[in-house]
């Protein structure tokens, strides 16, 4: 929760904001999250509007997960980038029966919500461990990045397996 009380409702108000915060639970996607506590850097821009407060700012955290490709572990950094109008409470105008609108509880700001959105949007949808990672083998799951010139031999048809129980003698006896 952020204070808006210095800016008193005053149009063309402003105050810079920059601070840490833990990160909440589950903040990102299966395979890719912002880790629970982790901490959270703000710079926070709050400017009263007529209907509101305008928050604009972005949100730098470190993010942990694993390739969607080879399962290795993954460690980067993101800048989530958020704007969003928080009305006023009680100043419901007609037809303003929106429940996506984001309000001012008192003179406090959450922005739980709002960088929910703004991380889970920056996220990208496969992550990967390198642009080129060649993945998993398909026939025994070794991790090809480590051994680039794996493979197996072709596999046999099993509807012909049992041609192979014929040998070479047999065939060259008739």
């Amino acid at each position: 929760m952020l204070d808006t009380r210095e800016l008193g409702r005053r149009p063309g108000s402003e105050r810079k904001v920059s601070l840490t915060a833990p990160a909440p639970a589950d903040l990102g996607i299966e395979v890719l999250h912002v880790p629970e506590g982790s901490p959270i850097e703000f710079d926070i821009r709050l400017e009263a509007v007529v209907e509101g407060v305008l928050v604009t700012g972005t949100a730098k955290a470190e993010l942990g997960g694993e390739c969607v490709r080879c399962l290795e572990e993954i460690r980067s950094e993101i800048t989530a980038d958020f704007q969003e109008l928080f009305v006023y409470d009680g100043d419901e105008q007609p037809g303003d029966e929106d429940d996506e609108t984001s309000r001012l509880e008192g003179d406090l700001v959450d922005l739980e919500p709002l960088l929910r959105d703004a991380v889970v949007l920056a996220l990208p949808f496969q992550p990967l461990c390198q642009d080129d990672c060649p993945g998993l083998c398909t026939e025994c799951g070794a991790r090809l990045a480590d051994d680039p010139d794996h493979g197996h031999e072709a596999a046999v048809d099993p509807r012909w397996a049992a041609l192979q129980e014929l040998s070479p003698k047999q065939e060259g006896s008739e």
